[in-house]
């Protein structure tokens, strides 16, 4: 069926989670950012959807634990609107393929990602953590993939190990937007980009600048580096909502990147808003 010429591409939010909050288990959400004290579940999505005009979204883990990632399927499998989920497994363990069989079963789980910022130096060159990595290759998921501004270089050694795999970089590797500091990061985010199995996540950009007094223009020498250096066929738009309220709405964060983005071609901004996101995590 030929599309109607009014027709309007999809838009797919790439990075957003949902919880059942607890301090115990969430204890990274901290008194500063009261506001996320309480579940975030599929009907606030939807709300928050149908506002912004998405069309669908990918569901990223925000606990490490395999219960968590079963808890984002099962949720998927009953919500129409979320496509995919990017979730955890024990990559390093020695049973990693076993598990990864029985949760790639599933043909909602889409990549997997690990909490690399919370760990020490030297933790993406363990032998265990690249096995696992390459025993990915097999279910053809995506890596997502989790770092701050001083990984960099650890992060450019640790996707070198892995030509073949398709990774997702989040939030443009957390620079520090809020001290208005652009080196080294800049530097390193070119060099990243030189691989072509990398895409970089338009997230999380608020959170790392002031929370009450960002702007564009504060962020726009960082989203300009990572358009520059990626292009945009590797630029996949989210929101990383909830933490995102922190700072902005759901929709006010959109409306951001659509302003941003006004003056590209319709085509460009078809792949920055959903169509690159639904190729490197095979979205139905």
């Amino acid at each position: 069926m030929i599309a109607s010429p009014c027709a309007r591409s999809e838009v797919i939010d790439a990075h957003h989670h949902l919880w059942r909050y607890s301090a115990a288990e969430y204890d990274w959400i901290d008194d500063s950012m009261a506001t996320l004290h309480r579940d975030f579940l599929p009907t606030d999505l939807i709300a928050e959807l149908a506002n912004a005009r998405i069309d669908g979204t990918v569901a990223v883990q925000a606990r490490q634990s395999v219960e968590e990632t079963r808890w984002l399927l099962e949720l998927a499998r009953d919500c129409e609107a979320i496509r995919g989920v990017v979730g955890w497994a024990p990559i390093a363990t020695l049973d990693f393929e076993a598990s990864l069989a029985t949760l790639a079963a599933d043909p909602k789980l889409v990549g997997l990602r690990h909490v690399v910022q919370a760990e020490p130096a030297g933790f993406l060159d363990s032998a265990d953590f690249n096995r696992g990595i390459r025993a990915m290759r097999t279910a053809g998921l995506a890596y997502d993939l989790l770092i701050v501004d001083r990984q960099l270089e650890e992060a450019i050694r640790f996707v070198d190990q892995h030509p073949q795999q398709t990774f997702v970089l989040d939030h443009i590797a957390k620079p520090k937007i809020a001290a208005g500091e652009i080196e080294p990061w800049r530097s390193r985010m070119i060099d990243m980009s030189k691989r072509d199995n990398v895409c970089c996540k338009l997230s999380g950009l608020v959170t790392e600048d002031s929370w009450s007094r960002w702007s564009i223009e504060s962020l726009r020498p960082y989203v300009d580096t990572v358009v520059g250096s990626f292009g945009v066929d590797r630029l996949i738009a989210g929101s990383d909502w909830p933490v995102c309220l922190v700072a902005t709405n759901y929709a006010g964060w959109w409306q951001l990147l659509r302003d941003y983005f006004a003056a590209f071609s319709e085509d460009e901004r078809a792949k920055i808003f959903g169509a690159t996101a639904k190729s490197v995590y095979q979205l139905e």
